[in-house]
């Protein structure tokens, strides 16, 4: 007992404080003692406010119609560049030029005609592209065999550009809307396929291990656990195949075409007329715009469930 006491005294020092007591000289209960040593109210609010304004690593709130900003800068530096002269007008028109020159194409008719030739082309490329993207991702991403027949064609397509095969589809369907519509149709496809493919592989195992255990049926299984996984990688092969639709058309509409926003700026290309090729440029990046700004909205409420970056 003596030398159990002679180590406990070695090991609290001597001039350590007293435990707090009551007034009646029992030992005060342990929250005491914490409260006792608990931080100064300086010391806190300190800390707090050193939270309070810790610097945030995110992206910060979104602003409203915020992405218009950068375009609205673009056109505000190529306003002052043609204003003070920078530009050469007959190379580059400045706004005040391609402004009236648009009035007069919408006055003439012609900008609305070629525009919905254009939008009919771009949509019915985009829908089918599309369509055949998703059936071959899913064919590919949900079976072995439908994988080992389908993946190895279409990365060999990923590899060779659309418009690289334009020579061999003009001799196969001619020089008619058909031949448009397909070239449109493949570059979506493939893109479309590819982000699709890449979310249905990458799908939690498992979550099939426990649909297996529920015992699902197939069309449960798609509709809770596939459709659910796919659709991120859906949405971004979506904009970006909206995308190659227009660039698509662009090419397109230069292939003895009659009419379209790219006949119309080829024409213009032949009289040097560069206010009507900047008016179709800005109606290819208008009808871009707004399409992918389509698909966002679309996205957001289909992935509401998610908490990302993007709010």
């Amino acid at each position: 007992m003596t030398d159990a006491l002679t180590r406990v005294r070695t090991l609290v020092p001597a001039d350590a404080p007293a435990p707090p007591r009551e007034p009646d000289g029992t030992k005060a209960p342990a929250a005491a003692g914490r409260k006792a040593a608990a931080a100064p109210p300086d010391a806190v609010a300190a800390h707090r406010t050193r939270v309070h304004r810790r610097r945030r690593l995110g992206p910060g709130r979104g602003v409203p119609f915020g992405r218009l900003l950068g375009p609205a800068l673009v056109i505000a530096v190529w306003w002052v560049a043609s204003a003070v002269g920078y530009l050469d007008p007959r190379i580059l028109s400045g706004p005040g030029a391609v402004v009236s020159t648009a009035v007069e194409l919408i006055d003439d008719g012609r900008l609305q005609g070629n525009v919905l030739v254009s939008l009919q082309r771009a949509g019915l490329g985009l829908l089918l592209g599309v369509g055949a993207g998703v059936l071959l991702a899913v064919t590919a991403g949900l079976s072995r065999t439908g994988e080992y027949l389908v993946d190895g064609p279409l990365q060999i397509k990923r590899a060779i550009p659309s418009l690289a095969m334009l020579p061999l589809l003009i001799l196969w369907l001619g020089i008619g809307e058909q031949m448009k519509i397909t070239v449109i149709a493949l570059g979506v496809a493939v893109i479309v396929y590819v982000n699709t493919y890449a979310s249905l592989t990458s799908i939690d195992s498992r979550h099939v291990e426990l649909a297996e255990v529920l015992e699902l049926g197939r069309w449960p299984f798609l509709r809770k656990v596939v459709l659910p996984g796919s659709l991120p990688g859906f949405f971004v092969g979506l904009r970006l195949g909206v995308t190659s639709s227009w660039l698509g058309l662009i090419v397109v509409e230069q292939v003895n075409a009659t009419s379209g926003i790219g006949y119309m700026m080829f024409q213009a290309q032949q009289y040097a007329q560069s206010d009507v090729i900047i008016v179709g440029l800005v109606a290819y990046g208008t009808f871009g715009f707004a399409s992918d700004a389509l698909v966002r909205a679309v996205e957001r409420r289909a992935l509401s469930w998610r908490r990302t970056l993007a709010g």
